[in-house]
Order: C-alpha cells, then structure tokens, then sequence
C-alpha cells in the first residue's frame, strides 16, 4: 500500500513539475530572443538511401503520415500559445524542409543546417558548424529564431541529443533553456 501510495504521489508531482516547466519554458518563448532549434519530424528509418539527391525528395527518406500531423501540431503549439517568429530556417533535406512547411508554412533554407551524417556530406561538417556559428553570433531579435535541422546537427551545435519534433530552446549563447516535447 505504502509503495503504491508513494507511486501515486510521485507521479502526480512529476506531472506537474512538468507542466510547471513547460509553463516557464513558454514565458521565455513569449518573450523572444531565442534560438528554438527543431529536429525534423518523423522520418521512419535513419540516414538516407544510398541513391540520395538533395535535389530530389523521391530518393530521401521523408516524413511519414504521423510525421506530418506531428509537424502541424508544432505550428498549432507556436500559434496557440503566440509565439513570435522572428523567421524560421531549415536544412535543404525534404524532411526537414516539409517540417518547416506544415508547422510554419512560410521558410527559407540554410545550408549550414544540414546533416553531415552520411559519408557522403562528412566533409561539409567544420564549414557548416562555422557557417551556422558565425550566423548565430551575428543573430539578434526580439522575436525567436526557428532552426529546422539534424539530429547530428544538434548534437554537434548544442552537444544535446534530440527525438523527432523536439523543441530545444536556447538563449543566445547556446545555453540550453528546455525542450518540449509534447505539444
């Protein structure tokens, strides 16, 4: 009974320590100023097939059906709670690219976001961490700036994995303030 009782009580304090962070987290975003970076959407799989071509979303790995609604309830979760964009950027890849669709309509693409996961791009990750650096230092708003982008990306950037759709959110430094995931 004790054990179930102490479940119980744990459960129900998590949940609201969560909701009271998500809370926190939502007030700093209202306020503007942050770097919200975004790991595309579902994408069933990992990488990409050996014949990708950037140029062609036919032979990239892409959001699925769940990945799609996923993206328009993030779009959903930035209007609801009025959160201002300063202007929202992606990666050149199709899933990332259609993430910043759904869920923002209105992008532009930033070859500095890409993966460099594949042998293939290896070789672009020291220019584009440099390139994306060098825009971030350069960055101000007192609305957020939205990056739409790469596990690895993330990783590399903010030293923070990430799930499908994560919200991370950090100040202009790349301190990490919170994430969300469920919206």
């Amino acid at each position: 009974m004790y054990k179930t009782l102490l479940s119980i009580f744990t459960i129900l304090f998590l949940s609201i320590s969560e909701v009271n962070a998500n809370k926190n987290i939502i007030k700093n975003l209202k306020k503007g100023g942050n770097i919200i970076f975004i790991r595309h959407a579902l994408a069933p799989g990992s990488g990409d097939p050996e014949n990708f071509d950037l140029n062609n979303c036919n032979t990239q790995r892409n959001l699925s059906n769940q990945g799609i609604k996923q993206s328009e309830r993030l779009g959903i979760f930035f209007l609801k709670n009025q959160i201002p964009i300063d202007v929202v950027l992606s990666s050149e890849w199709c899933r990332c690219k259609d993430t910043a669709k759904y869920a923002f309509e209105n992008y532009k693409t930033f070859s500095a976001l890409n993966s460099f996961y594949s042998n293939k791009y290896q070789k672009n990750k020291n220019t584009q961490m440099r390139d994306l650096r060098e825009y971030l230092k350069s960055w101000r708003s007192d609305k957020n700036l939205i990056l739409v982008t790469h596990y690895v990306t993330i990783l590399e950037i903010i030293n923070k994995s990430s799930s499908s759709g994560e919200i991370l959110i950090t100040d202009s430094k790349l301190n990490l303030l919170g994430s969300i995931t469920d919206y």
